[in-house]
């Protein structure tokens, strides 16, 4: 299928599920999610994924659910009275672990906001100590913090940290350590879901954004590595 643009029946469709939040009334409109949802999305992923070979010939751009795709079902055991996400996610990722804890390329839409970000959204305790441990190395963290510092300058947005105290064994009087306070490692921008984003030129838009963040990209993913 060719990438034409996400359409707003689309988010027309994500805006009912907003009112309207069942299974049953989702099953009654599966064929609309299949159309103005899964269907653009997977055509998304092949496009995108063709553009991004050029930064990292190895991303893992895979449309299908559970891959690149996220499934629009909630987890049951959390959500009970809103089993359907009312925002759509999109992931491509570096390597042979679990997408969530790799380094990746994201974005996420609703009718209301595009999402759009490089790195790992939440370290899981593995990848956590993992991370703590690899920025004790002077070069690690400053160049880290200098990658992070030129996506602030650019207008990018960095998460703040997680946590408020720093973490035991590690020493705050080191250069950027409030880097070991961090819980995740991401940057981000967001935009509304304008015109460009119901057109073929979300690619173009969406590609310069990871582009300007490939360096933060490579810098997670040899992270990764060094926990495998």
């Amino acid at each position: 299928m060719y990438f034409s643009g996400f359409p707003k029946e689309g988010l027309d469709f994500l805006h009912k599920i907003i009112l309207n939040n069942s299974k049953a009334w989702f099953d009654a409109h599966k064929e609309d999610y299949e159309r103005f949802i899964v269907a653009p999305n997977k055509a998304y992923v092949e496009e995108m994924g063709e553009h991004l070979q050029i930064l990292v010939p190895t991303i893992h751009a895979i449309p299908k659910v559970n891959k690149s795709l996220f499934r629009i079902y909630r987890d049951a055991r959390f959500h009970l009275s809103d089993p359907i996400k009312e925002r759509i996610g999109i992931i491509f990722w570096q390597g042979a672990g679990h997408r969530m804890q790799s380094s990746s390329f994201y974005m996420h839409y609703d009718p209301f906001e595009v999402f759009v970000a490089t790195g790992i959204r939440n370290f899981k305790p593995p990848l956590l100590a993992a991370y703590r441990e690899y920025i004790q190395h002077d070069a690690h963290r400053e160049s880290l913090h200098c990658i992070l510092q030129r996506l602030q300058k650019k207008g990018y947005k960095i998460p703040a940290p997680k946590y408020k105290r720093m973490p035991r064994d590690c020493d705050p009087t080191l250069s950027h350590s409030g880097l070991f306070r961090m819980g995740s490692l991401y940057a981000y921008t967001t935009f509304p879901p304008d015109e460009t984003f119901h057109s073929e030129a979300i690619i173009q838009r969406n590609f310069k954004i990871y582009e300007d963040m490939h360096d933060l990209h490579q810098w997670v993913y040899e992270l990764t590595r060094f926990t495998s």
